[in-house]
């Protein structure tokens, strides 16, 4: 199959699942409005249809301020990210550091982000650095976990030629341990990317002066008259975090084309 072939039958694929979900919200807002009958209908679903005539009018505020939500969640991101790895190194090097640390990192992620979210707003009465803190704090537990898998996914005899041609510890985890880590890594990032996008909208539901949350706040806050605003920022919220998932796989693509599923596509298109 000719790469052309394949990518139109991605297409036609993500046009017809695009096509599944639309005609399913209208369905089902249909029996909202016509069988159930229900009380300001457009407020429990509203038609799809109207939602994306409103986004289309608001495209403007919705985008400056899901660059804003964006920012600040992927900055918290990053950093979550290389402390995450640089704790997964650590843990990997140490046995006694991982069973010490471990108890602490599970507990820390017992604690509800809606919960956490006003204390770190109280405290830092920043919602730029509180948005930040908080991605990064949904966002390391994931990364150490994988990563550390990752790092101990090394076969017995891989260490041993390695130990056989005199290289250091450094150098094992160079050459060796850090590209064998690598899909644990982004296994991790993708789970962490739509989770810091979450965090930061909750810390902006707090009363941050911009970003995703603020709108559906103040959505939420004029009740009927805003109901379409309110589900533009939802759908704007979900394709934020579908963006940060899909620049992630990418991501993925270039730097581990080694996986099996992309040496896959890569074979497949060299017998084209």
């Amino acid at each position: 199959m000719s790469r052309l072939a394949r990518n139109w039958n991605q297409g036609a694929g993500i046009a017809s699942w695009a096509a599944a979900l639309f005609i399913l919200w209208e369905v089902l807002a249909w029996i909202v409005h016509r069988v159930l009958q229900l009380t300001q209908p457009d407020s429990k679903l509203p038609y799809l249809h109207k939602v994306i005539g409103s986004m289309q009018e608001n495209l403007p505020v919705l985008i400056k301020q899901g660059i804003t939500t964006f920012g600040n969640s992927m900055t918290g991101f990053l950093i979550g990210s290389a402390f995450g790895f640089l704790l997964a190194v650590v843990m990997s090097l140490s046995k006694t550091v991982e069973q010490t640390l471990s108890p602490y990192m599970v507990a820390s992620q017992m604690v509800p982000i809606i919960g956490l979210a006003p204390i770190i707003y109280g405290i830092l009465h920043d919602p730029g650095v509180s948005r930040i803190v908080m991605s990064g704090y949904v966002t390391f537990f994931p990364v150490t976990i994988n990563a550390l898998r990752g790092l101990r996914s090394v076969q017995p005899e891989q260490l041993e030629l390695m130990r056989s041609l005199a290289a250091s510890t450094w150098q094992v985890y160079i050459k060796l341990k850090l590209p064998s880590a690598l899909p644990g890594v982004f296994a991790g990032l993708k789970l962490s990317a739509p989770l810091a996008i979450t965090a930061s909208i909750i810390v902006e539901l707090m009363g941050a002066p911009d970003g995703i949350g603020v709108l559906m706040v103040s959505s939420l806050y004029y009740g009927a008259a805003q109901v379409y605003m309110f589900w533009c920022t939802v759908l704007a919220s979900i394709a934020i975090g579908f963006a940060s998932y899909l620049l992630l796989t990418l991501a993925e693509r270039w730097f581990t084309p080694w996986q099996p599923d992309f040496r896959a596509s890569v074979n497949g298109r060299e017998r084209a």
